[in-house]
């Protein structure tokens, strides 16, 4: 079952006054309702994607932007529908697909996913939390993103805009911790509503809020369903506290020598000698460094005479 916006939404209702219950129905009924009306059409929320096209786009969504994700999402699945379809091509042509989307890794487990569910599940994504979480590749929030959008279970799914919201509205803090806690666990737990379809619909719609209302920067309360109770809102908003969130460099770092290399391999038909490598950046014990982590991850087949490669097997 997957979380369409077109699936009969909970009627909206106008921000909660401070005056009013505070259980977590009046939240579900609010958010749930906000997201019946503007959640974005996006394709792995159609019925066609199924469980396969949830799980590669929250393997795709994992630390990039939706707008980076939907045109590579719609080539890897007109190319790999099942996942024996990936299955049955090699791991390096899933780094090739990838493409630009950053974190390649990500591209060898999802073949490695796919490998698995062809091997032990006869190509179809299992709908069991613990089948999905048993699959390479794939930790607590995957197997419960997946089992919730694609199959319809209750379970707290918890992503970084999830936990913001429930950082904000429940817990009156700016921004939730760096890793996720015990604590944010048992809250999500305790939010979650009790029957599947509500529960499911919950995760969709509060993960949809932070992604699009109450966001990292720049929030737009004007438009949050539940500005009218939000404990960091009705405190006056104070500021975090915690050490200072800073962006991710990206130019100079090894990362940024790793896409160029891997930009080569992908790019290339065939095995590329070491002085087309060589080409990419010039300070050599940092591209030697690079080059050696991609080889230590899997991402790059070293081959005799100097030769890389994306890997085969």
């Amino acid at each position: 079952m997957n979380i369409l916006p077109t699936t009969p939404p909970v009627s909206p209702v106008s921000p909660v006054s401070t005056t009013e219950t505070t259980e977590p129905a009046v939240l579900h009924e609010s958010v749930i309702g906000w997201f019946g009306e503007h959640a974005r059409d996006l394709p792995w929320r159609r019925p066609e994607a199924g469980a396969w096209g949830v799980m590669v786009s929250e393997f795709m969504l994992q630390q990039t932007p939706v707008s980076r994700v939907l045109p590579v999402y719609e080539q890897w699945l007109a190319r790999w529908p099942r996942p024996a379809d990936l299955a049955a091509d090699a791991p390096g042509e899933a780094v090739r697909a990838w493409g630009r989307l950053g974190y390649p890794r990500r591209a060898l487990r999802l073949h490695g996913a796919a490998l698995a569910i062809t091997e032990r599940h006869g190509g179809d994504v299992p709908s069991d939390h613990a089948q999905l979480l048993a699959l390479p590749g794939i930790g607590e929030y995957t197997a419960a993103a997946v089992a919730s959008f694609a199959y319809g279970q209750r379970h707290a799914v918890l992503d970084t805009n999830v936990r913001r919201v429930f950082a904000r509205a429940v817990t009156g803090v700016q921004y939730p911790p760096t890793a996720t806690t015990a604590a944010e666990r048992r809250l999500a737990r305790a939010l979650l509503p009790e029957d599947d379809v509500t529960a499911a619909r919950w995760a969709a719609a509060s993960m949809e809020l932070g992604a699009l209302v109450c966001t990292a920067k720049n929030e737009t309360c004007v438009r949050c369903p539940i500005a009218g109770r939000c404990a960091w809102r009705l405190a006056g908003k104070p500021a975090h506290e915690g050490p200072a969130r800073r962006g991710q460099t990206y130019a100079g770092t090894d990362r940024q020598v790793r896409g160029r290399l891997l930009a080569v391999l992908r790019e290339a038909t065939g095995s590329v000698p070491q002085a087309a490598l060589d080409a990419v950046w010039h300070e050599p014990v940092q591209r030697a460094r690079a080059l050696d982590g991609l080889v230590a991850d899997g991402l790059v087949e070293p081959l005799e005479g100097g030769l890389y490669r994306l890997p085969q097997s």
